[in-house]
């Protein structure tokens, strides 16, 4: 998958470079604006931010263009606003039709465009970032895994085990003592 970085690589031409540098000063004034404002005045730091992220996903979809992207193709930047979105909300229902809101798209054209993008279908990278986080959990809380199920937005502990055993080939009970034993 192509990346926001990816879009900007060595092989820039003076006038990419120049555009390239003026546009990062201006949204490193809009950012330093919206962070003296945010306790004084809320709206002009709300202003500076909507501005400054305006600039860099007119930035992004140019580059995209360029870089050859294929027209109707989800920009770096509405990917990345949805695994945020995800990222987020993992703890309730996550939807086809809320990603593609977010995305800004139907719900059939994001969901083609997100699996271009990604490699995966959205509900299968919905269900992969669960267990992601579930791991984490396991690793760094003493919760029980019915907690840490529902934490995720899994229905319950069953819900999880079944995923997980899918996915890793054991339990997360088995896991996580295999894991708690290495530790020592």
């Amino acid at each position: 998958m192509t990346t926001a970085a990816d879009q900007f690589d060595d092989t820039l031409s003076p006038t990419d470079l120049q555009q390239y540098v003026y546009l990062a000063n201006n949204v490193s004034e809009l950012l330093e604006t919206a962070k003296r404002e945010l306790e004084r005045d809320r709206e002009a730091a709300k202003a500076s931010l909507t501005t400054a992220l305006s600039m860099l996903q007119s930035e992004i979809e140019r580059r995209s263009r360029a870089t050859g992207a294929r027209p109707g193709a989800l920009a770096a930047w509405k990917i990345a606003r949805v695994r945020a979105f995800i990222d987020e909300n993992l703890h309730r229902t996550i939807q086809a039709k809320d990603l593609s809101a977010v995305a800004q798209r139907s719900t059939s054209h994001f969901s083609r465009s997100f699996k271009q993008a990604v490699g995966e279908p959205p509900h299968a990278y919905v269900v992969r970032r669960r267990l992601e986080q579930a791991c984490h959990l396991m690793i760094t809380s003493s919760a029980s895994l019915g907690e840490i199920a529902l934490g995720v937005g899994f229905c319950d502990q069953t819900h999880l085990s079944r995923l997980f055993r899918q996915a890793f080939g054991q339990s997360p009970s088995s896991w996580r003592r295999d894991l708690e034993s290495r530790r020592g």
